[in-house]
């Protein structure tokens, strides 16, 4: 528990103190958001905002971490090296497409194939990766089998596995994007998210099988060090939320949404609580599917709207919200969307 506490108060400390010396930073260089003309109007006021504030996010977890366990002495899992290459090279791909919108002067990044190449084939090697390096007890990071709240008697095998991580973790990447429109919204929701997996870490670790020998125990690999990088994330995202609440002074940009998604699709799946992630991300999936179902309903309308604007936080700003008000309220769903999904971890492990 003392890691956990050592890794969420320095990660908090870092980002707190370290997103002003990157504000200044980004503003010397000039690296400022570049907003769409077709955006709600309300939004111009924020041109020229600095962005890649995801940056100051992946330092601080990955730091806070580091310092964590070499304070206690404590080895470092695979687990835990995994998921922070994933969202390093997440990280990277954001990182990528914020530079070129900045340098370029206009919203247009890399483009849409693009990213989805990356984020696929970096989620993709993570998965391969995660179902080797077996642990005294024979488990892997990621398992072979399908998880909703612990693993299933689903066998996939490995290319299954690689094929649902990819999927997961492009799908969570682009959820915490396509929600990252207004100041802090997708900031507070990834807070409590992580905050779930921490709770959910130290519950697997308490009742896992090499410690009560039960019919409902947990075979997962460091479920403990798990926690202790949601635990680093949620410092850091917390801290970043100090300055990026409204009105914004940094945005965390393609570099953090990206990098974010990913870190959660990885501890969802390192923790085998895969379906889990659905209600966890309760706002993201919904602000996810409010986009395709405006895509589907275009199409199938020949060019009429289901909503004003996608995502879902965009039209109720065109319905006249404001934009605190549309905050409170998404993490007010946030909130409820943990509740449920801790709800439905506890009650599937009463009922085993």
């Amino acid at each position: 528990m003392k890691l956990i506490l050592i890794a969420g108060a320095l990660a908090l400390f870092f980002s707190l103190f370290g997103t002003p010396a990157l504000i200044k930073a980004l503003a010397r260089r000039g690296y400022g958001q570049i907003i769409r003309d077709d955006g709600p109007s309300s939004h111009h006021t924020k041109r020229g905002t600095p962005t890649m504030g995801g940056i100051i996010i992946i330092f601080a977890a990955l730091v806070a971490y580091l310092l964590a366990h070499l304070v206690m002495r404590s080895p470092i899992s695979v687990s835990a090296i995994l998921i922070f290459g994933l969202v390093i090279a997440l990280g990277l791909v954001g990182f990528i497409d914020d530079y070129m919108k900045v340098s370029r002067q206009n919203s247009a990044g890399i483009s849409g194939k693009q990213k989805i190449f990356g984020q696929v084939v970096f989620a993709a090697t993570f998965g391969y990766l995660g179902t080797h390096f077996p642990d005294k007890d024979g488990l892997t990071p990621i398992s072979l089998q399908l998880s909703t709240v612990r693993d299933t008697s689903i066998t996939l095998g490995v290319v299954l596995v690689v094929i649902w991580v990819a999927f997961m973790v492009t799908a969570t990447s682009n959820g915490v994007n396509l929600t990252d429109g207004l100041d802090g919204l997708a900031t507070g929701a990834s807070v409590m998210t992580f905050l779930a997996f921490v709770l959910i870490g130290v519950w697997e670790f308490g009742q896992s099988c090499a410690v009560v020998a039960t019919d409902n125990c947990y075979n997962v690999r460091d479920p403990l060090d798990l926690a202790v990088v949601a635990a680093a994330f949620a410092g850091a995202c917390t801290g970043f939320l100090w300055w990026n609440a409204s009105p914004a002074k940094i945005f965390m940009g393609d570099t953090g949404s990206l990098a974010l998604g990913g870190a959660l699709a990885g501890l969802a799946t390192s923790l085998r609580v895969e379906l889990l992630l659905i209600p966890l991300g309760g706002i993201f999936v919904i602000i996810t599917l409010s986009v395709a179902l405006q895509v589907l309903y275009f199409k199938a309308t020949g060019g009429k709207r289901l909503f004003k604007m996608a995502p879902l936080q965009h039209h109720f700003e065109l319905m006249g919200w404001g934009e605190v008000t549309i905050v409170l309220r998404f993490w007010i769903i946030a909130g409820l969307s943990v509740a449920l999904g801790l709800g439905l971890f506890y009650t599937e492990w009463v009922a085993g």
